[in-house]
């Protein structure tokens, strides 16, 4: 179990099955326990996501998306998620002390600006597809180390 435990923590999984041979699946404040303190960034992502959720529905809710011809919030509300993983992902490759892998970052990022902007950027998915395809076989044929 210890060795489950490293391997977890090693590549970001968060939280652990056992914590000192007590079980803290069912409790609540066990559960990711020390995630956020390991990595800040996430945090600060996930953390600026709702907000900027929040700000989307308000302005939706004062109708002061009305100022804006053909707002669609969900549009929006991706388009500003993507923005957010991808500025994550490039803080991430950019400051050396936060580095580590973004490949997940890099792809679900794009994944949120195809959505958001889907319907305005035709050619953004094709692309998207082609780059996740890529990069599967990029590292498929990567040397191991």
């Amino acid at each position: 179990m210890q060795r489950a435990e490293e391997n977890a923590i090693r590549h970001g999984v968060c939280g652990s099955i056992r914590d000192g041979g007590r079980d803290t699946s069912s409790d609540w404040q066990g559960w990711c326990r020390g995630c956020w303190q390991r990595d800040r960034g996430d945090a600060v992502g996930w953390a600026a996501i709702f907000i900027w959720g929040g700000l989307v529905l308000l302005a939706e809710a004062t109708n002061y998306s009305a100022n804006f011809g053909g707002w669609n919030g969900w549009a929006v509300f991706f388009t500003g998620a993507g923005v957010i993983v991808l500025l994550g992902a490039t803080i991430r490759l950019l400051l050396p002390e936060r580095r580590r892998p973004v490949a997940g970052h890099l792809i679900c990022g794009f994944m949120l600006l195809a959505i958001g902007l889907g319907h305005e950027v035709v050619w953004l998915w094709p692309l998207l597809l082609m780059g996740i395809g890529v990069a599967i076989l990029r590292r498929a044929f990567a040397h191991r180390r």
